[in-house]
């Protein structure tokens, strides 16, 4: 490592969030990190060989580059360690060298379907939503939702033929209150049903759609003096506006919108989507691309674009963009938006 100086390169590097990544003596890849003061966390590195473990000091010794990408925010990093670490797979990172994939909350093809997060999307009929930016979110939606509708949880063939013939008993779930007995037949498909329709809603970004509902079964229920009713519809508004609160809102009066940025070097460019639903920010998503010629930034665009709004089966209307573009193969009834966009996150506290 006798060419490479350290505190010449720590020089170059700003204090603000980003992905940083050591490259070896024969320009190999070995490692890749994402920090929110980049200059403070690469310098750690640099400290006095007591203080790094033995695995971290051996990958000090072989660092003969660094190179790093500036991001927004804390998400986008983890977007795009976790992107370069899945493509590259650089020999020192460990944490996420197994290949996962962002978290979904998948909708089973069964009857009484269940509602559940997974990593694996597989093509059997359900339904899946996401990906998620972090494990943290996904969960956040997902309690959220299982307080509001009681769900079953079990694995049971929950079939209409092997309920009538009364093999299940109810369990525990629903002596607390968290399921309503589809087992023993004592709640109706038609009232699961509804339930997943407001739970999709939700899924979708459509919470207003879903407070409606509820006001209007509220308003019902005080109508025919049936209270208890009308207190369980309540704090079912109370959590729902309460979940509203904290969501990734980006105003009100924005619907269903594609939101596309890009950031480029010489050889490599990260195009950044989100997917905006009813002024809520649902998806998030960084696609690698390597330059073979001098493509330009729009250039690039005019070939992400297709390919992310097909990968996530958008339809949404309207593309914002950073500038002027013309991308083909999409309906024409999508409309381009040329608009310096700012997304302002609400504070999260992942785990």
């Amino acid at each position: 490592m006798s060419s490479f100086d350290y505190k010449e390169e720590l020089k170059k590097i700003p204090h603000k969030p980003g992905v940083y990544q050591y490259f070896d003596k024969d320009d190999v890849l070995i490692y890749v990190g994402k920090a929110k003061d980049l200059k403070n966390r690469v310098s750690s590195y640099f400290v006095n060989d007591r203080q790094l473990n033995a695995k971290t000091r051996v990958l000090v010794r072989k660092i003969n580059r660094i190179a790093f990408t500036i991001v927004d925010t804390e998400i986008d990093a983890w977007l795009l360690e976790n992107n370069l670490i899945k493509k590259h797979k650089p020999r020192y990172n460990v944490m996420l060298k197994d290949d996962k994939t962002y978290p979904w909350i998948v909708i089973k093809n069964e009857p009484f379907p269940r509602v559940q997060w997974t990593r694996k999307y597989i093509k059997d009929g359900s339904t899946y939503f996401g990906p998620y930016a972090s494990v943290g979110m996904m969960h956040v939606v997902l309690d959220t939702i299982r307080e509001l509708f009681p769900l079953r949880t079990c694995n049971l063939n929950l079939s209409p033929e092997i309920i009538a013939k009364g093999k299940y008993r109810i369990c525990l779930e629903y002596q607390i209150g968290n399921c309503k007995g589809p087992c023993e037949g004592l709640q109706s498909k038609e009232d699961y049903d509804q339930n997943l329709t407001n739970i999709k809603d939700i899924l979708n970004g459509k919470i207003s759609v879903v407070k409606t509902r509820i006001k209007e079964q509220l308003d019902e229920a005080v109508a025919n003096l049936n209270f208890e009713l009308a207190h369980q519809l309540k704090i079912k508004l109370d959590k729902l506006e309460n979940y509203q609160s904290k969501s990734t809102v980006v105003s009100s009066s924005i619907t269903n919108v594609d939101v596309f940025s890009i950031a480029s070097d010489e050889s490599i460019a990260f195009v950044n989507f989100l997917r905006v639903v009813n002024g809520v920010v649902i998806q998030t998503q960084t696609l690698e691309m390597k330059k073979r010629l001098d493509e330009t930034d729009a250039e690039l665009l005019q070939i992400a674009i297709p390919e992310i709004r097909n990968r996530y089966k958008s339809l949404s209307r309207e593309i914002i963009v950073p500038f002027e573009i013309e991308v083909e193969g999409l309906p024409d009834y999508v409309k381009f938006t040329v608009r310096n966009w700012e997304i302002r996150r609400s504070c999260w506290n992942f785990r």
